[in-house]
């Protein structure tokens, strides 16, 4: 499955574990069991770099929740719950919108409840490709 791709999809997704070696002290993620063993329902936490149109900062950076859908080969496939604070309302990059992440991504977790474990079986607004490009 292709990883988002911050020249395609215009966005992408930054490491956590890369931010907590860089300053253990002071950027806690969860242990490395609970962000490999997460299930449909779940949430998690992920840090999205999103290309804006602003020539003096053509990057922005947010942390943003998603729903855990299903566990795929090396991670998940989730849905993003959260709404770009960066991005005007759009078709492509919006909450509601699949995407697959990694536990390397995750940088915080809240656990399911039964509305969330609903809400992961519904279907996204938009599927992410399936096809490895």
């Amino acid at each position: 499955m292709r990883k988002p791709d911050f020249d395609i999809d215009g966005w992408c997704l930054d490491d956590g574990e890369e931010y907590h070696r860089a300053a253990p002290t002071t950027f806690w993620i969860p242990a490395r069991e609970v962000r490999e063993t997460l299930q449909p329902g779940d949430f998690a936490k992920l840090i999205f770099r999103i290309c804006v149109d602003d020539p003096e900062e053509p990057v922005a950076v947010e942390r943003m929740w998603v729903l855990v859908r299903e566990r795929i080969s090396g991670g998940y496939l989730g849905i993003l719950d959260n709404d770009p604070d960066a991005l005007a309302e759009n078709d492509e990059f919006w909450s509601g919108i699949e995407l697959p992440f990694e536990p390397h991504h995750v940088i915080n977790v809240e656990e399911r409840d039964e509305s969330s474990i609903a809400l992961a079986a519904q279907q996204p607004k938009r599927r992410w490709p399936q096809a490895e490009h």
